[in-house]
């Protein structure tokens, strides 16, 4: 994903929602992303995972969580998620608590009607990133900020979230954060693991001297094994420490206690609020409850 302003100025002004009100206080704020079915599939199987991130969604929401619903991820087409919110969802989960994922990979009259029926239906927060490219699809703006530009002209009450690559260089990605045109209200980072903190802790240090204004929520990904080769794969998606999970899970550690050991790691250094990447939407409410047990477990000193 991309995301790459101009020049460094004042912050923006602040917006209201519930998301991004969450995100400047101090309780730790619990998000979780799920993804859409992949376009192309049957009728059948669309809708046997529609109904299990249907049952996700509700089930998280019941804990407290927010919802974050990807836009064509890791490189392949997704149904829109905002269809599913009010097609599957009405009147079942507070709208609120659903930040969808919106991509350039779209026409730009698309993009714009899709921020109007996002407001229409109570969506208070958007993701707006540049997008992996898929299948040959190309951006309408070359990069999120710029789509975020055109949405402020016509949603000035709608936060806006920007996306940030903690392996990219600290001092590169905060230029972009802070600078004016980034016109986020929030941001949101590539997954960070306690395998490698150090990234997390020159982000908070720049970030501090850079007077950032706006919050973050930083991704934790749950590595449901320790396979070489699945942990390889991934590494195509986004910088995996192979050898720190691998022997993780090699000395016993379990999938849940490990994500907890990157929540809690970055909890004290200060940064309260997480997204978590690729739980299994079938699963995803009691992956959910046992991650949180062992974070509970952790912060109690029983770890």
């Amino acid at each position: 994903m991309s995301d790459t302003p101009g020049h460094p100025a004042a912050p923006p002004e602040r917006r209201s929602g519930r998301f991004v009100e969450r995100l400047r206080g101090d309780e730790p704020t619990m998000t979780v992303e799920l993804r859409p079915p992949r376009s192309g599939l049957t009728r059948g199987g669309a809708m046997d995972m529609w109904i299990d991130l249907s049952h996700a969604i509700r089930g998280l929401a019941a804990r407290d969580a927010f919802l974050m619903l990807t836009d064509s991820a890791v490189g392949e087409e997704e149904e829109e998620n905002l269809q599913h919110l009010t097609a599957n969802l009405a009147n079942e989960v507070d709208p609120w608590r659903v930040v969808p994922f919106l991509t350039c990979l779209h026409p730009l009259d698309y993009c714009l009607r899709y921020v109007d029926r996002a407001r229409a239906r109570g969506v208070e927060s958007v993701t707006v990133t540049g997008g992996d490219r898929v299948r040959g699809a190309r951006r309408c703006v070359p990069h999120g900020y710029q789509l975020r530009q055109r949405f402020r002209e016509r949603a000035r009450d709608l936060t806006l979230g920007g996306w940030v690559n903690l392996h990219r260089p600290i001092t590169e990605q905060i230029g972009f954060a802070t600078d004016p045109e980034y016109e986020a209200d929030y941001y949101l980072t590539q997954v960070v693991s306690h395998h490698d903190l150090a990234r997390a802790e020159r982000w908070l240090e720049s970030a501090h001297q850079e007077g950032l204004a706006i919050p973050g929520s930083f991704g934790v990904f749950y590595y449901r094994n320790g396979r070489r080769s699945v942990l390889e794969r991934l590494s195509r998606f986004f910088p995996v420490p192979v050898g720190g999970v691998a022997a993780a899970f090699a000395s016993g550690v379990t999938a849940e206690r490990h994500c907890a050991e990157t929540i809690v790691a970055l909890r004290r250094l200060g940064l309260a609020h997480v997204y978590l990447c690729n739980l299994a939407p079938h699963h995803a409410a009691t992956q959910f409850d046992r991650i949180m047990t062992e974070v509970a477990a952790l912060e109690a000193g029983a770890g």
